[in-house]
């Protein structure tokens, strides 16, 4: 069995490079891997419509769909940035969406996926704005504008994540976020954490357990692979660079 794991492509438009790598790269896996696990923030903001994806993603939905088809099965766990998905999978393929992550079975291990988003206990701002936008009223009210209109503050919104983003990592590094919290999955009873969210990719094999973290999609093109019962991080050398 081969799986696949990545996070953090921030996916814009179709003719971006880190959109054309990731269709590359999906098209490359096809009849090739047996699970494909998205860690949340594929797209810089996604949310269901029960009849439509947003035009930029309709490329993205397309290459998982031929993803599907050739006997991969998917597993999309939301991230701070796509949330609400069910409705654009239902129809369209089948997919496994995770809210808020889960537990997955990889030959008898428990493998933890997360986005990552609530691994710090002491980002309460994020914790707040996070029970705001998984709120079911704002849920309705998404479904009553116009995807246009969310469309456009989505984008004006991402430029302030972005400045949040990067102040962040300064504040809390990665590890000193992850690998207390992946400590206390293991005790927990999972053997290994994969997680996204900080774009810092790095494997730790810790007391207990594994800690694969992936990196991003945006220039560093890392993901995290598993077979024969071993995670290895890797990055994808696109044939467009």
């Amino acid at each position: 069995m081969r799986a696949v794991f990545l996070a953090d492509a921030h996916l814009r438009q179709p003719s971006d490079d880190n959109y054309r790598a990731l269709l590359s790269f999906l098209t490359t896996q096809e009849g090739r891997i047996d699970l494909l696990v998205l860690l949340g923030d594929i797209c810089e903001f996604l949310v269901g419509y029960p009849g439509s994806v947003f035009p930029p993603y309709v490329p993205l939905f397309e290459a998982l769909a031929r993803l599907e088809h050739s006997g991969t099965r998917i597993v999309y766990v939301e991230g701070n940035h796509d949330f609400h998905l069910e409705p654009s999978f239902r129809n369209r393929f089948p997919c496994r969406v995770l809210p808020d992550g889960g537990i997955i079975d990889l030959a008898g291990r428990q493998i933890l996926v997360v986005h990552g988003d609530m691994a710090n206990p002491a980002d309460h701002g994020y914790r707040r704005l996070r029970f705001v936008l998984r709120s079911r009223p704002l849920r309705l009210l998404i479904r009553l504008l116009p995807a246009a209109w969310t469309w456009a503050i989505a984008e004006r919104m991402s430029l302030i994540s972005k400045r949040s983003r990067n102040d962040k990592s300064r504040r809390w590094p990665a590890r000193d976020i992850l690998i207390p919290y992946a400590q206390a999955q293991f005790a927990a009873g999972c053997q290994a954490v994969v997680a996204g969210h900080f774009h810092q990719p790095f494997h730790e094999k810790l007391t207990g357990g594994e800690l694969i973290a992936l990196g991003d999609w945006i220039t560093q093109y890392s993901y995290a692979s598993w077979e024969d019962g071993e995670f290895r991080l890797e990055a994808y050398r696109s044939p467009i660079d």
